[in-house]
């Protein structure tokens, strides 16, 4: 053991023996069991680098979100980089659609450095690949796929037939980085351990396309070394290719970063999260009306336990103990129907004022549907505490409430369901005795309710006919209150409509 020094973090820093040859030390927070493993001599800088083809996914959103914490616990940046090189599939609103996704969940601009774009670096991909062709570390190869196959056989990699004859560059030949044989590479990974790879099973992949154009692998660590990383927090699908990245960044003269790869998401049949088969984008669970809160703390818990029973707890919590060494390398299941009971939870907790401030989105603007002359925002602050208790997402919201707002037109097999037998007999007495007593819920709740004792009806089915009646719907928030807002020259408008209509 060396020396220790206290950060502005406030972590601790000891420094230890060399790790696997590698000068290293630790962080440890004096009010958390939280443990970083540092790289030696280099600040502590993560990055999360997305690429802007298509919706964000919830997994993206769970290793942003490991990244900024444990940036932020070890004092260190957060550096977002947009790898932009797919220029058949990146699109500009899908850039913009990160960057709100990431404010969305707290993760906002100038709380990280950038972003960077991958394509800004295209330079320095080139000298990275010249240079690892004039040190005899990578070579280039005219052998088509077809030719290959017919050596080797499917479903084989490459056999390194090239690797001494000495080609120089020409189209339609790939530069083919040249892996130590024999050898084994360990990757030093948060998460996963120290886990070893053979050299043998490693094809000699390739850098450049034979157009010339620069392969996520090498584009991915010139990147890395030029934002001077030294964790790189990904998904677990990106780790076989840490010994390959791990080569290159020796190969090109540097320290390679210490990994973690979080666990894979998996839906209930533990497949894969996918973008085609699964609702994965954060966008549409935004727009569906879930709170950032509940979606963070959620996403928190995908691999990762905080300390005690509890698993609603305060962001200021998961920051303090979150740890890259607790996460668990199991597949974890994104569990919907678990979110959307989070959420609910979240929703609830809100004061009265908060969650009339989060409705608004649903309840003004072009999506809401009624037009803004028809809302009337104090009628809803009237209904919004029997509303808070009865919705798990902010979407369901204008279905509570839009009888509120608009005329009403029951569904026709409700109405067949409950306008029959008494209904009829129901909703005379009702009209009769709601067109002159105090109109207040109370009141509102007896009358009916007497109206229903003298046909032999109990309350549940005695108020059926009216709140179909009146709400359009034969379930929503509690009738009473609803009528008392609602007011009585529409109430009994609305009864006597539906009257006529038996």
């Amino acid at each position: 053991m060396g020396n220790s020094a206290d950060t502005t973090s406030g972590y601790r820093v000891r420094c230890v023996a060399g790790h696997l040859g590698r000068a290293c030390a630790t962080l440890q927070h004096p009010q958390s069991n939280v443990i970083i493993l540092m790289a030696s001599d280099r600040p502590f800088r993560v990055r999360f680098a997305p690429s802007p083809t298509g919706y964000f996914h919830v997994g993206g959103a769970r290793t942003a979100l490991y990244n900024a914490i444990v940036a932020k616990q070890a004092g260190g940046v957060f550096v977002l980089r947009i790898e932009d090189t797919d220029a058949e599939r990146n699109r500009q609103e899908w850039t913009d659609g990160i960057i709100s996704a990431l404010a969305w969940i707290g993760i906002a601009p100038g709380t990280y450095e950038g972003p960077h774009f991958q394509s800004e670096y295209a330079a320095e991909h080139a000298v990275a690949a010249d240079r690892l062709f004039a040190e005899g570390k990578a070579y280039y190869c005219d052998c088509s796929q077809e030719v290959v196959r017919a050596r080797v056989g499917e479903n084989k990699g490459y056999d390194g037939h090239c690797r001494t004859r000495e080609l120089d560059a020409a189209p339609g030949r790939p530069l083919r980085f040249k892996v130590p044989r024999p050898g084994s590479t360990t990757v030093v990974d948060l998460i996963r351990g120290e886990p070893v790879f053979d050299h043998d099973i490693i094809e000699d992949f390739i850098l450049l396309r034979g157009n010339g154009s620069v392969m996520f692998l090498l584009a991915n660590v010139v990147d890395d070394i030029s934002m001077n990383i030294s964790h790189v927090i990904r998904a677990e699908e990106h780790l076989p290719n840490s010994p390959k990245q791990q080569l290159l960044w020796e190969a090109l003269g540097h320290e390679p970063p210490i990994w973690a790869h979080v666990p894979l998401l998996v839906n209930e049949k533990r497949q894969k999260l996918s973008k085609r088969r699964d609702p994965v984008a954060l966008e549409m669970y935004r727009g569906q009306g879930y709170l950032a809160d509940a979606m963070k703390n959620y996403l928190m818990l995908l691999g990762w336990s905080p300390p005690g029973d509890a698993e609603i707890v305060p962001w200021s919590d998961i920051e303090r103990d979150f740890s890259l060494a607790a996460v668990n390398s199991s597949p974890a299941f994104f569990d919907v129907k678990k979110l959307r009971s989070f959420n609910a939870d979240y929703i609830r907790a809100l004061s009265h004022d908060q969650f009339v401030s989060e409705c608004q989105p649903w309840l003004i603007g072009p999506d809401a549907p009624w037009s803004s002359e028809q809302f009337d925002p104090k009628a809803f602050d009237r209904m919004a505490d029997q509303v808070q208790t009865r919705v798990e997402v902010l979407g369901d919201v204008p279905s509570m409430v839009e009888f509120l707002f608009t005329e009403v037109t029951p569904a026709e097999a409700d109405w067949d369901k409950v306008m029959k037998g008494p209904a009829v007999e129901m909703l005379d007495g009702v009209i009769g005795a709601y067109e002159s007593c105090v109109w207040q819920a109370e009141t509102l709740k007896a009358e009916l309710e007497a109206v229903g004792a003298t046909i032999g009806l109990k309350p549940g089915k005695a108020q059926a006919p009216a709140r179909l009646a009146v709400t359009g719907r034969s379930v929503g928030p509690p009738l009473y209150e609803s009528l008392e807002v609602l007011g009585r020259e529409r109430t009994l408008g609305r009864l006597r409509a539906a009257r006529a209509r038996l």
